[in-house]
Order: structure tokens, then sequence, then C-alpha cells
């Protein structure tokens, strides 16, 4: 079992950041990389990307949006609380070397993936140019720490309560026009429309891009198929072929439905987890 040491909650609540004492993981575990937890001997298999790992303390940091049961779930455990399993590191790490100019682009809780690669790159020794999104200020998360991983950070809200008004799409066609060649490489991790986008625009400067995909996943080790998709006309499997793969080349439509696919069973088992819980407070 696996131990909180911190919980902190982020963006008016709906995201939450635990620190959990996994000293193996913690020892191994490199940017881009994931864990797959449960909360409880009954709980469902859930993908969740370390945010931030510290191998001296022997701690991993993840931070999840509560999108459904199973997060709920997560969210309602407190510090000094136990997770029932966590596997990890698992998926490929990301391929990180001196190159020059990176621009990293992040929204929603995408940053959380995003940070550690950040650093990773410019720790290579690579200038890092940051861009991060959400819909307002109010759900903006990791601003200070991905401000310390960059040498330029860019922030962008939807509806204009912060930063730059409009999408990160914006920002990141202004520096690739201003900078040109001189960007050999982009990173861009959040919502699959903000990726797809993304990806669109860097294609026009023909700039090498990154996406991790969050896809479906149930074993994490390329057994259950679950995780596959489309890249470059080829099947792929999340778990173990990535989760970092060619942006230019993921069939995002796909990739789109196929997270769609059990909204319905997921709707049912969030309102009847709620419902438990109210019937339960009151009495």
């Amino acid at each position: 079992m696996f131990q909180i040491l911190s919980k902190t909650e982020l963006a008016q609540g709906t995201v939450v950041a635990n620190e959990i004492m996994a000293p193996q993981i913690a020892a191994k575990a490199r940017p881009g990389q994931f864990v797959i937890l449960r909360v409880n001997e009954t709980g469902e298999r859930i993908p969740l990307t370390m945010a931030d790992t510290d191998p001296k303390r022997g701690t991993i940091t993840i931070i999840y949006q509560v999108v459904g049961k199973s997060t709920a779930l997560l969210k309602s455990l407190n510090v000094m609380d136990y997770i029932q399993d966590i596997a990890g590191p698992l998926g490929r790490p990301t391929p990180i070397e001196k190159k020059g100019t990176i621009i990293c682009v992040g929204g929603g809780t995408g940053v959380a993936v995003l940070h550690p690669i950040t650093r990773g790159f410019k720790q290579a020794g690579n200038k890092v140019i940051g861009i991060i999104g959400a819909r307002t200020k109010d759900l903006l998360i990791m601003e200070d720490k991905m401000r310390a991983a960059t040498d330029e950070l860019y922030v962008c809200t939807d509806d204009g309560s912060y930063g730059h008004h409009g999408f990160v799409t914006d920002v990141l066609r202004e520096q690739l026009t201003k900078l040109g060649s001189e960007v050999k490489e982009a990173v861009t991790i959040g919502p699959v429309p903000m990726m797809k986008f993304c990806a669109k625009v860097t294609a026009e400067f023909g700039v090498p891009t990154m996406v991790s995909l969050n896809a479906i996943m149930v074993d994490g080790t390329g057994m259950c198929g679950c995780c596959r998709v489309s890249v470059g006309g080829k099947t792929e499997f999340a778990c173990v072929d990535g989760p970092e793969f060619d942006g230019h080349k993921v069939d995002f439509e796909e990739l789109g439905r196929r997270l769609t696919a059990y909204q319905k069973q997921e709707k049912e088992a969030m309102d009847l987890y709620q419902h438990k819980c109210s019937c339960a407070a009151n009495q």
C-alpha cells in the first residue's frame, strides 16, 4: 500500500495534487512515464502521469482532475491514508537531449504531465519556451513550476481573465513565426482538440512535434489492447509504445471517439457513487 503524504486542491477544487510515498517507483521514474493505480480492492485501474518525483525522499506526485467515480474516490482520501496499489513506472521515457530551442505547450491538467518534460529539456541545456493555457485564470495550474522550468513562459486563458486572451495555438504560431528554424522541436500535452490543432500549426512550419496520448488503459502492459491508437496508419499501444508519439501522424479523430466510448457507463458509475455518498451523509 502507498501512503499519501500531502494533498493540495487546485483549480477550484476540481484538480488535486497528491504526494505519495513510493520509493521504488521514484528511484526509476523518468519524465514522460506514468503509473496505474487502484484506490481500493474493488477499484478500477486508472493511469496517471507523474507530475514530479523526488528520489531522495522516495516520493512521486500525481495531479488529476475529478471527472468520474475513480478520481472522486481518490479525492476522498486524505493525508496519511493509503492507496491500495500503484504500478510503475510505465511507458517509454521522453527522449530528452540537447537540440536547441524547444517549445512546450500544455493545456488544463496536461500542464502537470508537461512539467517534468519541460524541466528535463532545460536541464539538458536547451532554450525552453513554455506556453500554458486554461479556460479561465482560476483553472490554471503549476504556473510557478513551469516558469522555473522554462526560459520564457506565456500564459493564455480562453476568456482573457489572465495573460493572453485566446488559445495556446495563437501564441504557438507567434513564436514559430518569430523564431523560424531556431525551433527544433515542440511538445504539446493537453486535451485532444488542443494537441490536434497545435500539431496542425507546427506542421505548417515543419517542426517535429511530440504529443502524449491519454488513451483508455486497463493493464498498462500492452495485453488488453484498450489503449490502441493509430499513428501513421499503424496500430500502436499507448501504454508500451508511448504514451508519446509523433503528433503529425496521430489519428486524433479516432482517439477522440475511443475516449468517449464508455461515457454512458462512466456517468452511471459516478451518479451511483454520488447517490451513495449523499445517503451516507444524511444518516
